[in-house]
């Protein structure tokens, strides 16, 4: 007897009661168990100190190339943007940003500046391939330091 009192055990104790709860607790925990998704998910380890500002200074040296690329929704088309000139999103518009980032990377180059960054700053709805796009042609350009960006195209 298990709940009975002997010579061996003096104390009897009922630990039917106890299983039914432990055995609560594990179901309970069971099913309130939720796994993380890990597919889909990237590990970036992006700079504290770039990125996102709160507000833009106009009058500091330019020590970047910045390409913004955003999608216009009412006229469904992308739109670039080299610094602040427009640029189309056309085979002329490709090979006028392939010329400009040139252009901008040698001027700087001669000013003694080899590690100017290319900033691609794409929107929210922009699709990969114009980001690439702009990767290769920094890449044909021999620009090394590209970085992305989410100020006023993210907007």
């Amino acid at each position: 007897m298990a709940g009975a009192a002997s010579e061996d055990n003096p104390v009897g104790i009922n630990v039917t009661a106890l299983v039914d709860i432990i055995f609560c607790l594990c179901l309970f925990f069971m099913c309130s168990l939720k796994f993380r998704e890990l597919d889909g998910k990237m590990d970036s380890w992006l700079p504290e100190n770039k990125g996102a500002k709160s507000s833009v200074q106009m009058n500091l040296p330019m020590d970047e190339i910045r390409v913004l690329i955003s999608y216009d929704k009412d006229r469904k088309q992308i739109q670039r943007f080299f610094v602040n000139r427009p640029v189309p999103d056309t085979a002329e518009g490709d090979s006028l940003l392939q010329k400009l980032i040139r252009e901008q990377s040698a001027s700087y180059r001669s000013l003694g500046k080899s590690d100017v960054p290319v900033i691609v700053d794409a929107g929210g709805g922009v699709p990969w391939k114009e980001v690439v796009k702009v990767m290769n042609m920094c890449k044909a350009e021999n620009v090394q330091k590209i970085e992305f960006g989410m100020g006023s195209a993210a907007k």
